[in-house]
């Protein structure tokens, strides 16, 4: 194998240990590449190439601002990506190519997240949640940029599946300042019956109704009854 081949070899591999996620493909990646850093370094001694295990490494990024926010910048909102999680934390994974971890916003907060990529071939892009399905813990936090991608890892405030990474109202939950009248239903069956009635009917509904007013009767229906 001539040098040429020999270091595109290796820029490939080191492409591909920076996308790599499993445990076993990463050591067997890390192995091939300690392999060919031996090949070069004898094909060409007096070339120092850089150990396997150190080529790439994406660094991982806090929540504090990478640059300063600006009101008249205009933003693309990323609202599709895909995410998995384990019992103390839940990873994000937004698909986008180009990458500056100079250019990167992140506010991590108790109950939402805020990050801003600036300057992504010549675009903004922003990837929210307002309001998030659980608590999470800012300081701990972080987001990894890779080739092709970026990894925001959120750290659980507690242990625990989420259903959903964004919050949702419980439907279910009855509200109480919308419950109707209970004697809303007697006040329509009397109306009904009133203007359905003979003359009879309707004199008794009216005494009824008159005498639910003045207190004689706790039930408008008692006096029909």
């Amino acid at each position: 194998m001539d040098e040429d081949d020999l270091a595109l070899d290796l820029e490939e591999l080191k492409q591909l240990q920076t996308i790599a996620k499993r445990p076993r493909v990463v050591s067997l990646i890390s192995s091939e590449l300690e392999k060919l850093s031996k090949q070069a370094a004898s094909a060409n001694p007096l070339q120092t190439t850089a150990p396997a295990s150190a080529a790439h490494s994406p660094a991982p990024i806090s929540s504090a601002p990478k640059a300063s926010s600006n009101p008249m910048l205009k933003y693309i909102t990323l609202g599709s990506f895909s995410w998995d999680q384990d019992a103390d934390q839940l990873k994000i994974y937004i698909l986008l190519e180009g990458v500056d971890q100079e250019k990167i916003e992140a506010d991590f907060k108790p109950m939402s997240f805020d990050i801003k990529l600036h300057d992504v071939q010549g675009k903004n892009y922003r990837c929210a949640v307002p309001k998030l399905n659980k608590e999470i813990v800012p300081e701990k936090c972080k987001l990894v940029v890779k080739p092709k991608r970026v990894v925001v890892t959120l750290a659980k405030a507690s242990k625990g599946n989420w259903l959903d990474l964004h919050f949702k109202e419980d439907k279910l939950k009855p509200n109480l300042d919308k419950e109707r009248d209970p004697m809303a239903g007697i006040m329509d069956l009397m109306k009904n019956m009133y203007e359905e009635g003979d003359e009879e009917m309707k004199r008794t509904i009216a005494k009824a109704w008159t005498d639910a007013r003045s207190g004689k009767a706790a039930d408008p229906l008692q006096s029909y009854r």
